[in-house]
């Protein structure tokens, strides 16, 4: 019979390292998954990652069995990513000039207003992806769990430990800076 996260968890905490190695085993696919969100190189989504597994190790004291482990490593991880994104804040302006020629494409059939602009979902999901790199670290945090995760302001909130009222301030101000910088991208190409 194999053990249970909580008969895994209070052996790690009573000194055995190793078995922290299933928990890690079970749960690796969901944080890569979650990384590769926040982060496009492959380079960066290890250390991330990596940089999850050793924060849950050492915090894993911290851990109540109140809720399941797999909520409790998913708020590390989050928390993680959006550190990570408040601390490499570079690269945010990308010279439109370098969208590739489906996004320009894209580009023009949105802007154009042409029913075109559907047939060319890979261009589009390119360009909300280099939408999302330019947003500020809270911006992206939120439009990211909002949007693209679909989760629950309340879900967020937990999540983030943010308060309610703020996730909502900071998804309103998220959506405006998106609107701002799609205006400067249709301005600089357009004009």
């Amino acid at each position: 019979m194999e053990p249970t996260e909580a008969d895994l968890i209070a052996a790690v905490l009573n000194g055995d390292a190793s078995s922290f190695e299933p928990l890690v085993r079970k749960y690796s696919p969901r944080i890569f998954s979650t990384v590769r969100r926040y982060s496009r190189r492959e380079s960066e989504v290890e250390d991330i990652a990596q940089e999850i597994w050793l924060k849950a190790f050492q915090k894993l004291k911290s851990f109540r069995s109140e809720a399941p482990f797999e909520h409790w490593l998913m708020r590390l991880a989050v928390r993680t990513c959006y550190d990570f994104l408040r601390g490499h804040q570079r690269n945010r302006e990308s010279a439109f000039s370098e969208l590739t020629e489906p996004e320009t494409d894209w580009l023009e059939h949105f802007v154009g207003g042409t029913e075109a602009a559907g047939e060319s979902a890979d261009a589009a999901r390119l360009l909300v992806q280099r939408v999302l790199e330019q947003l500020s670290a809270p911006a992206r945090l939120v439009i990211t769990l909002l949007e693209i995760e679909d989760r629950s302001v309340k879900e967020i909130s937990v999540l983030t430990g943010w308060s309610m009222p703020l996730v909502k301030v900071r998804a309103f101000r998220a959506r405006a800076e998106m609107r701002r910088i799609l205006a400067r991208i249709a301005k600089d190409k357009y004009l």
